[in-house]
């Protein structure tokens, strides 16, 4: 199986990495910095020696990059079994006060990024056995919350994106997952002052993403909230 993943060399991606490479499936993984990468690719081939790991440096915000990762994957692959498009910015903000350009800035990189990659990857899922598609959403796309602007602006339309592949792709055996975490032990928290068990740990995302792929084909998990045991914060 090959697994493509955007944003792939920390938190949710870092997790969702290791664990399809732990079971034995290829990546294709982007993030901005070439020497992550690098250290990531050495990372996974020693824990799974068998699997092959396509690296490339991306800025997911623009169009032509995220379309050339897109042309790579399909020339070095072939067939893409699995989608995670998990590459995403918070800047927090209001809509009223926001910084000139912040709107767009994250609708880039949240949602235009997960479109492009995916209009270029569904003909290499067509001829896959188990074709699935993962969005990683947040519970931001379903709820408003201060400060939130226009991060939650993008969150609801990738929600959206979701929902509408979802009714594409569900005749053509492609399944779509929109997950929705809360608050995780990421980049956007870190050195947030809270106890280590008061957020969710990027492996139970993980987790649960391998969970939902796991299932027959006549079954797909269309939506997926996962908060801390605690609630938001």
């Amino acid at each position: 199986m090959n697994v493509v993943i955007t944003g792939a060399t920390k938190g949710l991606g870092r997790a969702l990495a290791i664990k399809f490479a732990s079971h034995g499936h290829s990546l294709a993984i982007c993030s901005r910095h070439l020497d992550d990468l690098r250290d990531f690719k050495s990372e996974l081939l020693h824990l799974s020696p068998s699997i092959d790991v396509l690296i490339a440096a991306v800025d997911i915000s623009r169009k032509e990059e995220v379309q050339r990762f897109g042309q790579e994957v399909k020339q070095h692959f072939g067939v893409v079994d699995v989608l995670i498009n998990n590459g995403g910015i918070f800047i927090p903000g209001a809509i009223s006060t926001e910084a000139d350009g912040q709107m767009e800035r994250m609708m880039e990189t949240n949602l235009y990024s997960a479109y492009y990659l995916t209009r270029a990857l569904l003909p290499c899922m067509i001829s896959s056995e188990q074709p699935h598609i993962f969005n990683m959403c947040s519970i931001a796309s379903f709820m408003a919350y201060p400060n939130g602007g226009s991060y939650t602006l993008s969150k609801f339309a990738l929600l959206g994106f979701s929902k509408v592949l979802r009714e594409e792709m569900k005749t053509k055996g492609i399944k779509v997952t929109a997950i929705m975490p809360g608050a995780t032990w990421t980049h956007s928290w870190e050195g947030a002052d809270y106890p280590e068990d008061r957020l969710m740990q990027p492996e139970d995302v993980a987790d649960t993403v391998w969970a939902a792929y796991q299932l027959g084909p006549s079954a797909v998990v269309e939506e997926i909230i996962i908060r801390p045991q605690l609630g938001d914060l």
